[in-house]
């Protein structure tokens, strides 16, 4: 969706009410489906491995709902935006408070496994003087990822643009002072802004995918914890946050690094899948992330 017609949407939805937005969401949603047989593929590509016994229709009818779920995010979006309050239910609620109140900092390791730029925001509501970073892609500063953007900087989120060329590997010394300072450090391990950044391979489905390098060796090099953090849509305004026990990424040598990496990275993949397949329409990637098949 482009920014101007989302502005528009916001306009309208603060003159007439916010029912409005779904409405007009609908129907670029399913254009969306209808119109870009590509970008549908990939959706039931990834619906064939969560769900390999079903039928070709059934998955025809994952992809899109799964694009429907994700339309009512513009509508959570503006709620925050607005300062309306969105109803949480948490689980693991305590291990970030407890990281915080250590002093240690923390990578709060999110992904397009429910919405990272809703649970940002929802972070922020619950706590609201919390200490936050978040890495974003420069892409983002394009369309309505603008909108986003300037939203969540304006709730106090501290914004990182990472480097278009992949030079600055998300400009990591930045973020382990700020962990070191006692901060959260927050960014998406599941995909790439540029496709130049460093990736690991990992296992899900029986099939490789590749995750972010970056958010583990961030939690290599400043000693952080990482926790594992997710946000789902329950029903209207409503969201269930979900923090992960968190877990450090060590190594003794240098030599020793690249494995531990590995080790964090099929960690993280192992809760996509876990969760994944607890809220398969929640997957909101859009983009190609299952690869060949891994026997054996």
């Amino acid at each position: 969706m482009r920014k101007p017609y989302y502005q528009l949407l916001i306009s309208l939805s603060r003159k007439w009410g916010v029912w409005i937005m779904p409405i007009c969401i609908w129907p670029v949603t399913a254009a969306f489906f209808l119109l870009f047989p590509g970008r549908v593929a990939v959706g039931l590509d990834l619906y064939r491995s969560v769900y390999p016994d079903r039928s070709r229709i059934f998955h025809l009818l994952c992809v899109w709902r799964q694009y429907h779920r994700f339309s009512r995010l513009f509508v959570d979006r503006f709620y925050l935006h607005e300062g309306i309050q969105v109803h949480t239910a948490s689980e693991g609620w305590e291990y970030l408070e407890e990281t915080l109140d250590k002093g240690t900092g923390g990578v709060v390791l999110m992904s397009h496994m429910g919405t990272w730029e809703m649970a940002a925001g929802l972070i922020r509501q619950k706590r609201p003087h919390l200490p936050l970073m978040l890495y974003m892609g420069e892409k983002h500063k394009e369309k309505i990822g603008a909108v986003i953007k300037d939203g969540l900087a304006q709730s106090g989120i501290r914004i990182v643009t990472t480097d278009p060329d992949g030079g600055s590997p998300l400009n990591i010394i930045e973020g382990v002072q700020f962990l070191r300072e006692g901060g959260l450090v927050s960014l998406t391990g599941d995909r790439t802004w540029s496709g130049k950044e460093r990736t690991v391979p990992v296992r899900m489905f029986e099939r490789e995918a590749r995750v972010l390098e970056a958010p583990h060796m961030l939690a290599l090099l400043s000693g952080a914890p990482i926790l594992i953090f997710f946000s789902f849509r329950t029903g209207p305004r409503q969201y269930h946050m979900a923090v992960m026990e968190p877990y450090r990424v060590t190594a003794d040598h240098r030599s020793e690094r690249k494995e531990a990496i590995r080790r964090s990275a099929q960690h993280y993949a192992d809760q996509l899948e876990r969760m994944l397949r607890r809220y398969p329409l929640e997957w909101f990637h859009f983009g190609p992330f299952l690869g060949r098949r891994i026997d054996g």
